[in-house]
């Protein structure tokens, strides 16, 4: 987890006294990909410490924020090496910085660039002039798709562990049967997918803005298709699988919260104080149909 760079003020190229000054985080990635995208250009390059996060979540967090970006100027002693007064920040990381403030402290204006990286050689060559593609925010389904593996892998080393003990308990209940214990791994798998993958992937088309919401509806339209696929009947194995995969599948993707540009801090950590326990509740049921199930 040590991806970062040192903070400070990096000079790109040549730059003089006039030349702008870019401000970013000093996570490794968004670094090396400012760098490729100004290559060839004159410019200083003021590198917050944001502790080896990305530009979007530390301005939640408040370290891309605006004590911060007030301490980097004064230690990089900005105003002797630059003769104008202006920063150019990304759009990204407006949450966390109050350019009043920042004026008022070290006379510094904030000029609040683009969305992305890619559009900031754009945006110089048009005279720090944005168009409305530039600060037009898309979380398309090849963007959410490019995310999934990490929630996928996550997911997967969280409940990992629990793979084993769900494979025996399931096996051996009642006598030991191999099936039921795989059949019991697919499930597991098929809940975490559900909030993983496909909730992400249907996103825009799933009803409510809630995440957990969206969650349970992806894990409910599973947990059918698995109904169906395992031939299942009655009320308590109905019952367990339904509401596991259900309550799995919501946990799952209300991760996916931090993700996507849509949340605030605040919004997630309310969706969280409501989702909770209502999953937690979901899943006793589900454990205690199972054991119904297995041991009537």
């Amino acid at each position: 987890m040590n991806y970062l760079v040192p903070p400070g003020l990096y000079a790109m190229g040549a730059p003089d006294s006039t030349s702008p000054v870019v401000v970013t985080a000093n996570y490794k990635m968004t670094y090396d990909l400012v760098r490729k995208a100004l290559k060839g250009r004159n410019l200083w390059l003021l590198v917050l410490e944001t502790y080896g996060i990305n530009v979007w979540c530390a301005a939640g967090k408040g370290t891309f924020g605006t004590g911060e970006l007030v301490h980097r100027i004064k230690k990089c002693d900005l105003s002797d090496v630059v003769a104008h007064r202006e920063l150019l920040l990304p759009i990204m990381g407006a949450a966390g910085v109050k350019g009043v403030e920042v004026k008022a402290r070290t006379g510094f204006n904030c000029r609040f660039a683009t969305l992305r990286i890619d559009d900031l050689p754009g945006y110089l060559d048009a005279g720090m002039q944005a168009t409305a593609g530039m600060r037009e925010l898309t979380f398309s389904l090849n963007e959410r798709l490019v995310l999934t593996p990490v929630e996928i892998v996550s997911s997967l080393q969280s409940g990992l562990y629990l793979l084993p003990v769900i494979f025996i308990a399931a096996a051996t209940a009642g006598g030991f049967n191999l099936t039921n214990g795989l059949n019991a791994m697919l499930v597991c798998l098929a809940a975490i997918l559900s909030g993983a993958f496909v909730s992400p992937l249907l996103l825009p088309w799933l009803p409510t803005k809630s995440f957990a919401a969206k969650g349970a509806i992806t894990g409910l339209l599973v947990a059918a298709a698995l109904i169906i696929l395992l031939q299942l009947s009655g009320a308590a194995p109905v019952t367990a699988l339904l509401c596991g995969v259900t309550a799995v599948s919501s946990f799952v993707m209300l991760n996916f919260t931090g993700s996507t540009p849509y949340t605030s801090r605040s919004g997630v950590k309310y969706e969280m104080r409501r989702a909770l326990p209502l999953q937690g509740i979901t899943l006793l049921v589900a454990l205690v149909a199972a054991l119904l199930w297995r041991f009537q």
